[in-house]
């Protein structure tokens, strides 16, 4: 049976917790910019490390930024459990995305006790530009 959405962990429980489980991330330039109850907003500044040919910001960037916003709305609503793992993730890349800001929304789709499910719907300038969409499974210990 599903559990109800609650919240467990603030903006900046989920930032320290990021720091203290992945402290040689290069991945710093990433902020929580909208949180709510089964909704998290990540807003990511590419830099160029972060880039593929053509100046476009790299698939397996989008696919980490995916993968972080789900973690981090999961985490969010079960409190700092590091050894939640991606069981699975499905991503379409739907657009080239520039480098400038680039948003990833994350809705909690189920929570479970051992598995939860969203979808991460990356986008730049308008929220209707979506540029990528992924649905994250991981699975809770």
């Amino acid at each position: 049976m599903a559990r109800a959405f609650e919240l467990k962990m603030t903006t900046d429980d989920l930032s320290e917790f990021f720091v203290q489980a992945f402290p040689g991330d290069p991945q710093r330039n990433f902020t929580f910019d909208r949180f709510e109850t089964g909704f998290l907003r990540i807003k990511l500044v590419p830099d160029d490390t972060m880039l593929r040919p053509g100046e476009l910001v790299s698939g397996p960037t989008q696919m980490a930024l995916a993968d972080r916003a789900a973690y981090a709305v999961i985490l969010a609503h079960i409190g700092p459990v590091a050894m939640a793992v991606t069981s699975n993730l499905n991503m379409s890349f739907l657009r080239g995305v520039q480098k400038q800001e680039l948003f990833a929304d994350a809705t909690l789709l189920k929570l479970g006790r051992k598995l939860a499910s969203v979808d991460v719907r990356l986008w730049q300038g308008e929220e209707s530009h979506i540029v990528a969409q992924s649905t994250v499974t991981y699975a809770i210990p």
